[in-house]
């Protein structure tokens, strides 16, 4: 029998994981916005655990303001924090770059169809420009 208590309570599980998850993907892709932000990450990818003072080093602006691009990464789930003592020592978290990379990938099919035809166009004024210089 469909449409019972079993049913609705299953596709309220599913709505409330879909929003959850499209929660997440904002969150991710707010973060990414910013070009401190994903230098960060880069900076992470690169080191693996950094402490803030070492994060902070290579920017042209104060301390507080790099603490709250961490706020919003930490918020993403893109970086984890670790106290020890007086030292905040930060790690990259790849997860929600993985999930972004997911949903990214439903659509590659659009831009590389683009792509596809952007080389044949481009090879074939190559080889026209090859055939006039002979």
């Amino acid at each position: 029998m469909h449409g019972g208590p079993v049913d609705k309570r299953r596709a309220i599980q599913i709505l409330s994981c879909m929003v959850n998850y499209n929660e997440r993907l904002d969150r991710t892709f707010a973060a990414l916005v910013d070009p401190t932000r994903r230098a960060i990450l880069t900076k992470l990818e690169r080191k693996g655990a950094v402490s803030v003072s070492e994060l902070a080093e290579p920017f042209a602006i104060k301390l507080p303001a790099v603490m709250k691009h961490l706020d919003v990464l930490a918020e993403a789930g893109l970086i984890t924090r670790a106290k020890a003592g007086r030292t905040v020592t930060v790690r990259l978290r790849p997860q929600p770059m993985r999930e972004a990379m997911e949903w990214l990938r439903r659509y590659e099919r659009f831009w590389s169809t683009s792509l596809d035809r952007l080389a044949i166009y481009a090879e074939a004024r190559e080889a026209e420009a090859k055939e006039k210089e002979q």
